[in-house]
């Protein structure tokens, strides 16, 4: 047994008691080793639980009042240790008639939810089953050059075009043509559509699959995230803002005298062919799960040993491009109406529960507020626009009036009210986090040539984490010109609006990146109206006259100097939104 832990145990194991004392019999116990004879049962354990170690495949071993759970790296080396346990005991007289097939876990069995942990088993246990092998799949003989993507979440469907995903397991793209759904087939043959934002297609031993990788997210979003864990050492690895470069960030409070911080430490690489990885100090490895693995265990230079994972994006599943493949058009009987969240230039917001198993928002048109024939016709293309920074469109109910838009739910509503709610709080990373990321909504906008009309803190809504997502992106084109009357009382938002927009109409990319500026003058000043005390004729005149709003307290020279750069009075000189990306996040990286 103990070659069995020391090859096939993790870190995890401690969890379930894998250390064991015995009454002392007059002959020294030894900590960590079974007595065969005192084994009452050596099973597979059969789960859905997520086991949080790289060795998935467990099988358990009780002896006298212990259950020991050891977990093998694959089915095959499981297997065979518990034949070969099988055969051993097989003429023990303490062999149980009855086992627990799940985990003892969290004060219940996770199999029949007895919380007595010595109850009796619920399953029969044969002492002679051996487990043979499976007969060969498609996974046995399949091409070693097929690209199999691995599922980053499980997915259930009752659709039967798609395809149900369970975490960890590999898939066979078949067809990705259509970017958001993907045509796969599973390890037994089984074909069908799911969505690409939960699988990858890296190797299993890519940063994806590690609890510990985060993906884009944000300097400030990071801190928030370790500071709220508030454990020393709790860490992540994350993409800094040059293009395949990562960075470390470390939470620790072992600077004294109560203060506690967040330490940002870059990924360095050598100039080998291929690179090599460290980070303090010189101590390189050919991967960056050696190197973190490494100082899991060592400090190595760093403030403090790397001790507690901190990963956000895996614990909320991705927003799908729409409630189901191939639907778009949503039964308004499967809503249940909770409340009132809002209401807009287009009608009242609701929060609903979509068939009871997920909120969502649902936006009713007022009527004759729209060109519905227009909107319907283009609904499926606003549908496979879809990214992280973009509040996702998910279907329609166009069969009743008024019609239904059904968007995913953002937990603290609109940008302009959060600012308003938490004026006097606001830091300037929070503020700068924020404008980070509507300027990646509007750059994939921009790559997409999709053009957004009418960009505002208001048509942007906050969600967890205080993530800021870009809404209501190109609705404007929809809207019965004599109906459109925008918060300021125009027939568009005049003090958001490029010089082009009010004196010819003209919309462009480089027309949201002015609007852009204004938002992001919004944030720095905490919600406030731009040219609050002037009327739209006059804001006319004065923006025309070369007119710019004024610096808030809260930004820096810097960031009003980007403000500007977006209010160029030619649209030719103001920057695209990828450069104003790279701008922002330099600035980020200084001031945060």
């Amino acid at each position: 047994m103990a070659a069995v832990m020391g090859d096939m145990c993790c870190g995890y194991l401690s969890t379930w008691g894998i250390c064991c004392d015995y009454p002392s019999t007059g002959v020294r116990s030894l900590r960590g080793f079974v007595e065969l004879a005192r084994i009452k049962c050596v099973e597979i354990v059969t789960t859905d639980v997520t086991i949080p170690c790289r060795n998935k495949y467990a099988f358990q071993v009780a002896h006298d009042n212990y259950f020991l759970y050891i977990f093998a790296p694959d089915k095959e080396s499981r297997e065979q240790w518990v034949v070969a346990l099988k055969k051993v005991i097989k003429n023990n007289h303490c062999l149980v008639p009855k086992y627990h097939p799940n985990f003892w876990l969290e004060g219940q069995w996770k199999c029949c939810c007895q919380t007595e942990k010595m109850a009796a088993g619920c399953s029969l246990y044969d002492p002679s089953f051996v487990w043979k092998p499976l007969p060969p799949t498609p996974d046995d003989n399949r091409n070693p050059e097929e690209n199999w993507a691995v599922a980053l979440y499980d997915y259930t469907t009752e659709n039967s075009q798609e395809l149900a995903l369970r975490r960890g397991e590999e898939y066979l793209p078949l067809d990705t043509s259509e970017l958001h759904w993907w045509k796969v087939q599973d390890k037994n043959g089984h074909v069908g559509y799911a969505p690409s934002t939960y699988l990858t297609t890296q190797s299993k031993d890519s940063l994806l699959t590690y609890e510990w990788y985060n993906k884009n997210i944000s300097r400030n979003q990071a801190e928030k995230l370790l500071i709220d864990k508030g454990k020393e050492g709790a860490f992540m690895v994350r993409d800094s803002r040059q293009p395949g470069m990562y960075t470390v960030s470390i939470f620790t409070k072992s600077l004294g005298d109560g203060i506690h911080k967040v330490k940002h430490y870059h990924i360095r690489q050598t100039s080998d062919t291929p690179p090599r990885y460290y980070l303090a100090e010189k101590i390189v490895f050919t991967t960056i799960p050696e190197l973190i693995n490494y100082h899991q265990h060592n400090g190595g230079g760093l403030v403090t040993r790397l001790r507690h994972p901190v990963c956000s994006w895996k614990e909320t599943t991705p927003i799908t491009a729409g409630l189901s493949y191939g639907k778009w058009e949503i039964d308004p009987t499967h809503f249940t109406f909770i409340q009132e969240v809002g209401s807009g230039q287009f009608g009242v917001v609701k929060l609903a529960s979509w068939q009871g198993t997920r909120k969502v928002a649902v936006k009713m048109i007022r009527e004759g507020m729209m060109s519905e024939d227009d909107f319907v016709e283009e609904a499926q293309v606003l549908m496979k626009i879809s990214h992280p920074k973009l509040v996702q469109l998910l279907g329609v109910c166009t069969q009743q009036v008024p019609i239904f838009l059904v968007f995913e739910f953002m937990e603290h509503g609109s940008l302009n009210e959060f600012l308003r709610r938490n004026r006097g709080t606001l830091t300037r990373g929070t503020a700068l986090g924020m404008c980070q990321d509507v300027c990646e909504g509007m750059e994939y906008l921009e790559s997409s040539n999709f053009i957004h009309r009418d960009l505002a803190a208001r048509n942007c809504l906050v969600g967890e984490s205080l993530v800021v997502k870009v809404s209501d992106f190109g609705m404007t084109r929809f809207v019965i010109d004599d109906q459109y009357t925008s918060s300021s009382g125009t027939k568009f938002p005049v003090k958001w609006s490029a010089p082009e927009v009010f004196r010819y109409g003209r919309y462009s990319s480089r027309s949201d990146v002015w609007s852009y500026g204004v938002l992001v003058w919004e944030v720095f000043s905490e919600g406030k109206t731009p040219f609050e005390h002037l009327s739209n004729s006059d804001a006319v005149e004065e923006i025309s006259n070369g007119l710019r709003l004024f610096k808030p307290k809260l930004a820096s020279e810097k960031v009003y100097q980007f403000m500007n750069s977006c209010w160029q009075e030619s649209p030719e000189h103001r920057p695209s939104f990828c450069r104003l990306m790279k701008e922002i996040s330099d600035i980020a990286e200084i001031e945060m």
